[in-house]
């Protein structure tokens, strides 16, 4: 019989019983050899996020200085709801009608029998301006969430872009934590969030009802393209809000062009219904994306146009907006 065998019942032949002395000090080796892993685990954690933040620092290292934001409330607008404008509640067209605005697209048109439909939205705010790279890095310092060297590579003022669509959720579920907590906060906006306002992407009914006002223009301004008013046929993005716009609607900025901003709504066929808003933010689906960017030309940054995006996207024409909406 080989000398390794065991026999049933039997310690082994050749290397003896163990003892209990063996079997406690086994134990404590391996209790001491778990605490060195966890310990060098959560030295690697801590280590990888300070490479993250001088990561940050590195691909944008001049300081953060913007006229008109806020530099002790992570870059927001200094404006008394820190950006925030009104959108009042009520009915607006949804949709695009060919006899009015020939550039519309098939998935534009509300129905096979309807060119456009009626919405009926309760108030909510959208931001002036799309979000930063001066914001979006506040967040990336803040909390080590990766991204890309690209989308911190533009200047502090740019919209951020080269994000993905739940990149953009991450930004607003932490902005809203941030402006809970900060004693800085204005009231007014502090008084909404504490009442149960959320910051969040808007809806592709919110972004359009903001975008082209009661009135169903085609462009923020109205029907016609007018010179100067948007940033589009470009190479690049622009500084926010670097094309004036008296005549758009509620005064927001960039409504048209710079970069195409995300929502929330799930790309699907009209006609519009809010019940899939928002409903499930995990669930495998193309989202709505409004407006066009630097790179479109004039049909892609009409307030009617719709296009849609996977939600792990990253694209340099790619960014956000921000909303505030009832829970």
């Amino acid at each position: 019989m080989s000398r390794n065998n065991q026999r049933p019942g039997n310690a082994p032949e050749t290397g003896g019983s163990v003892t209990s002395t063996e079997t406690r000090g086994a134990g404590i080796g391996f209790i001491i050899l778990a605490v060195l892993v966890s310990f060098v685990a959560v030295w690697m954690y801590v280590q990888g996020r300070q490479a993250l933040r001088e990561e940050v620092r590195a691909v944008n290292a001049s300081p953060v200085s913007i006229s008109g934001f806020r530099s002790d409330l992570w870059q927001l607008p200094e404006e008394q709801l820190l950006g925030f404008v009104e959108i009042p509640a009520g009915e607006f067209l949804m949709g695009s009608d060919p006899g009015v605005d020939r550039q519309a697209y098939a998935n534009e048109r509300w129905s096979a029998t309807r060119q456009q439909g009626t919405v009926d939205l309760p108030r909510f705010f959208l931001a002036r301006y799309e979000v930063t790279v001066a914001q979006y890095r506040a967040f990336i310092e803040d909390t080590g969430h990766p991204f890309v060297p690209e989308a911190l590579a533009n200047e502090p003022d740019h919209p951020v872009a080269n994000i993905t669509w739940t990149d953009a959720l991450a930004y607003c579920r932490w902005l809203q934590e941030r402006l809970l907590a900060a004693e800085e906060t204005p009231s007014a906006l502090r008084e909404l969030l504490l009442a149960g306002w959320r910051i969040t992407l808007p809806t592709e009914a919110q972004w359009e009802k903001a975008a082209r006002g009661t009135a169903g223009t085609v462009y923020p301004w109205g029907n016609q393209l007018t010179g100067n008013r948007a940033n589009f046929n470009s190479d690049q993005t622009r500084p926010v809000g670097s094309f004036p716009c008296p005549d758009c609607n509620y005064g927001l900025a960039d409504m048209s062009g710079n970069v195409w901003e995300l929502t929330r709504s799930p790309y699907q066929p009209y006609p519009y219904t809010t019940a899939d808003d928002g409903a499930n933010l995990e669930q495998d689906a193309l989202w709505v994306m409004r407006g066009g960017s630097y790179a479109d030309g004039p049909a892609n940054i009409r307030c009617a146009v719709r296009g849609g995006v996977d939600p792990g996207v990253r694209n340099p024409t790619i960014g956000f907006r921000l909303a505030l909406s009832p829970g």
